[in-house]
């Protein structure tokens, strides 16, 4: 006589590859991810990434075609962060018509006019003090910096961007770009605010990436990473002044605030998988310690699982050519 325990085999789902294929219930796409990049001018050739393995400076000059080789490769949306060789107090190349921020907009969508542009913006990569903004004395003066994002904002969807993605970490900061962008004539560009973004230590590989000079930290700024009710709050301030979608960074160890941001908010989620969190992973593949493929579809499985609509990672590239 067959025992009639245990009732319950979730296991029968399970038997075959088929069958788990079937009843999978988190699924990701190219249509899901976004490549940010790092353009730097003044350069003739790529510049390898020490701490971020596989990724590089792309020389000013050679990003139209490795736009190329991304659309080719079935990448839809870039994240575009600018290396800068003019730096000063309050970054002001970012707002000029032909500074960087600009060029590389224009670049892309001369090259591939149906790539989606996000612009990152923000100040730190082209202060000489690498903070994200303008100073006052020991401090980032908020609502002077506010005045600046306006320009680059506008500067950027001038220039062809299809997104403009604040990561200044500012008050205010969603607000000031809606009515800069308004008065500028750009009421159909969005934004996507970095609406909850930590102080983290998982950054650490950006900084060399994105040429940063910071001295110091921005605590004062970004979120204490160990407050989950105000990383909510954060994320309906900027739905309340006018953001069209949100962001948590970093991603894999936020898991929580991702799902908790879904659940407050019917406004698209974006999740940022970071530097740190990529060398982690690239590194550990490198000991031999994880295989990387299942790792990366893995983590990236558990964000879009915590209820991210849409991923910056720096494997996108990589999943592209292994067609996901």
């Amino acid at each position: 006589m067959t025992s009639q325990f245990p009732q319950a085999r979730p296991r029968r789902l399970r038997r075959s590859p088929e069958l788990r294929g079937l009843f999978q219930e988190t699924e990701f796409t190219l249509n899901d991810l976004v490549l940010p990049i790092f353009v730097e001018e003044e350069i003739d050739d790529f510049v390898p990434i020490t701490s971020m393995p596989g990724v590089q400076r792309i020389p000013e000059k050679k990003l139209a075609s490795e736009i190329e080789r991304y659309a080719r490769a079935g990448i839809k949306s870039v994240m575009t962060f600018g290396v800068s060789h003019h730096l000063d107090a309050s970054g002001s190349d970012t707002w000029k018509e032909r500074g960087l921020v600009s060029r590389m907009s224009s670049i892309i969508k001369d090259a591939v006019p149906e790539m989606i542009v996000m612009s990152d913006t923000c100040f730190c990569e082209y202060t000489d003090h690498g903070h994200c903004g303008v100073m006052h004395g020991a401090h980032v003066d908020n609502d002077a910096t506010l005045v600046n994002l306006g320009k680059q904002a506008v500067a950027a969807a001038r220039a062809g961007a299809d997104v403009i993605a604040p990561s200044a970490a500012m008050d205010g900061q969603v607000q000031a770009i809606r009515r800069a962008l308004d008065d500028a004539g750009f009421t159909h560009i969005p934004i996507m605010a970095y609406s909850t973004k930590f102080a983290s230590a998982l950054y650490g590989p950006f900084r060399e990436a994105g040429g940063s000079a910071l001295k110091g930290d921005r605590k004062s700024y970004q979120m204490n990473p160990m407050n989950r009710r105000e990383a909510v709050r954060e994320s309906l301030l900027d739905e309340q002044e006018g953001a069209d979608a949100l962001m948590v960074k970093p991603a894999g160890a936020y898991l929580d605030i991702i799902r908790d941001i879904r659940e407050a908010s019917r406004l698209p989620v974006a999740a940022y998988q970071v530097s740190g969190e990529y060398a982690m992973i690239k590194f550990g593949a490198q000991a031999g310690a994880i295989d990387e493929d299942r790792v990366v579809r893995e983590t990236l499985g558990s964000i879009k699982r915590a209820g991210a609509d849409l991923i910056f990672t720096y494997f996108a590239m990589d999943l592209a050519l292994a067609g996901i």
